[in-house]
């Protein structure tokens, strides 16, 4: 992981978009600071593509789409992406599976559930839950006492005995049945709404994040990077990203965004 003072400008003036976490990414311990926020906007209003990528819950995503400065969102770890057609007034909603799918995956979910939070004293159904249509997020850290990580490991174990995928974030393992990741749906997000194929064009977008949730985001941007706090994941990740910030979280991602900006006001082609 290199220092944010080697990435190229020239890199910077070629970017079309960033795609970005919000927990502990966007977020420092458990809020949106006012300046993470600004600095999605400052790229919106640059004229970048902006989308969210996160493993919050469908509820939380409808909102975000409507209401944020951004193109789109991934949510519930690649399981939908939410677009809000602003002349037509339209929600978009575009899932992984279909809707008899989902309602078979979350009995199997709700069956699992009980034998986790059993098996990991402390752990506890996150608290949006009620809102998520795909996964089951089990809480190891946000609102319940820290549970250390490999806590988090044996609630993933679990959730992969059971033939699920599993993912650990900074504050919740979220598990799901299907073959989709975050990955997965940001490329059809971005063929769909963008008319972009990312394969071919993926040294055009960055990716920020934070945890082992976002390994394949990390895997596959060139222009990957991590707030600072990625590095308490050093070595626990499958891919790490190209660039870290010395900030951790909302104050981070604002580095990034100042740099990714500053760099592209150089004009450098």
């Amino acid at each position: 992981m290199r220092d944010l003072a080697e990435f190229a400008p020239e890199t910077a003036s070629r970017m079309r978009g960033v795609f970005c976490d919000i927990d502990d990414t966007l977020t420092t311990e458990g809020r949106l600071p006012a300046d993470a926020y600004r600095a999605l906007e400052r790229l919106h209003e640059a004229g970048l593509v902006v989308a969210p990528i996160t493993g919050r819950p469908a509820g939380w995503c409808d909102m975000i789409a409507r209401f944020w400065p951004v193109t789109g969102v991934v949510g519930e770890n690649g399981a939908f992406y939410f677009a809000y057609d602003q002349a037509t007034r339209k929600m978009i909603r575009v899932f992984a599976a279909s809707a008899e799918e989902r309602r078979e995956n979350r009995r199997r979910l709700a069956e699992l559930e009980k034998r986790i939070v059993q098996e990991v004293p402390g752990s506890a159904v996150s608290a949006d839950q009620q809102y998520r249509e795909a996964d089951l997020a089990i809480d190891f850290c946000e609102d319940v006492p820290a549970l250390p990580l490999s806590d988090a490991r044996r609630i993933k174990q679990l959730f992969e005995q059971a033939g699920a995928v599993a993912k650990i974030s900074s504050i919740h393992v979220n598990g799901w049945f299907g073959r989709y990741d975050k990955l997965s749906m940001t490329r059809r997000f971005a063929s769909e709404r963008l008319g972009t194929d990312l394969d071919a064009e993926r040294q055009a977008y960055a990716f920020v994040g934070d945890s082992p949730n976002d390994a394949p985001m990390f895997g596959f941007f060139p222009n990957a990077f991590g707030v600072a706090n990625v590095v308490d994941f050093q070595g626990q990740i499958d891919a790490e990203p190209a660039y870290v910030a010395r900030s951790r979280g909302g104050r981070g991602f604002v580095e990034i965004a100042d740099v990714i900006l500053a760099n592209r006001r150089l004009g450098v082609v």
